[in-house]
């Protein structure tokens, strides 16, 4: 028998869809219409352009300012004449895109500056804290405008924008997940072993610290639709024809 089987156990080769976490989740009732909520919004903002009989950019003047259901304008017209159910669902395509591109930026980022700050601790873990620390102390959506302001509105650049601004607290959330996990037994077991550092904080430490990753991010999503749907009704963010769900309400 080797060392590391006598140090380290051996992995689940359960699959992910049969874990007790799955399980419990798939019983949750309100959960599971969340879930269902969201896979109909996604599938709709998807699939939904193409089923309809309008583009969201066709202008017909003569038909500006229709009620809803007039003919085949199930929500009507907007002041240009085009199907505001087209554009709703276009808008939706765009800012969810937004949303999900600056909740994967901003996870990787501030999960990777977590894990080594957590991980390292000492005057490495203390200067990175107190870094998120002078980030948080600004508010978010001032923040935001103060550098969609010099820079050139565009959907990659605010997305860019808003990931840059909301990865602290998923720093923070997975720093002290770190904290609590880097002197378990299965750490100690893989210093022993002789495993390199980065090995240990990502082959080791990022799996188990998933839970909490999953959760900040989740609401990083939500959190980053409602960002761009600010600097957009203020004029700085996603910009017309291209409609968006901030710019539609302005």
């Amino acid at each position: 028998m080797s060392q590391s089987e006598l140090l380290l156990p051996a992995r689940s080769t359960q699959p992910w869809w049969r874990s007790r976490t799955v399980r419990r989740f798939a019983r949750h009732r309100l959960a599971m219409f969340g879930l269902a909520t969201i896979i109909v919004l996604v599938v709709a903002c998807v699939i939904g352009p193409f089923l309809l009989p309008f583009d969201d950019l066709y202008i017909d003047l003569r038909g500006r300012f229709s009620p809803p259901f007039t003919g085949y304008h199930f929500f009507g017209t907007d002041p240009l004449g085009r199907d505001i159910a087209a554009r709703l669902l276009m808008a939706g395509r765009v800012s969810l895109l937004v949303g999900f591109a600056a909740m994967l930026l901003s996870t990787v980022f501030g999960t990777v500056l977590g894990i080594v700050a957590g991980f390292f601790g000492g005057r490495i873990g203390t200067v990175l804290m107190r870094f998120v620390d002078a980030m948080l102390s600004f508010p978010n959506i001032f923040l935001l405008l103060a550098m969609a302001a010099f820079i050139k509105p565009s959907p990659i650049m605010i997305t860019l924008i808003i990931a840059a601004t909301s990865w602290m607290e998923i720093a923070r959330i997975v720093e002290a997940e770190v904290r609590s996990l880097r002197e378990r037994d299965f750490v100690v077991a893989a210093r022993m072993l002789g495993l390199s550092n980065s090995h240990i904080m990502f082959r080791e430490l990022l799996p188990n610290a998933i839970g909490p990753i999953i959760v900040a991010a989740t609401l990083t999503v939500a959190r980053a639709i409602l960002l761009e749907a600010y600097v957009s009704f203020l004029g700085y963010g996603i910009q017309p024809p291209l409609p968006s769900w901030g710019n539609m309400l302005n």
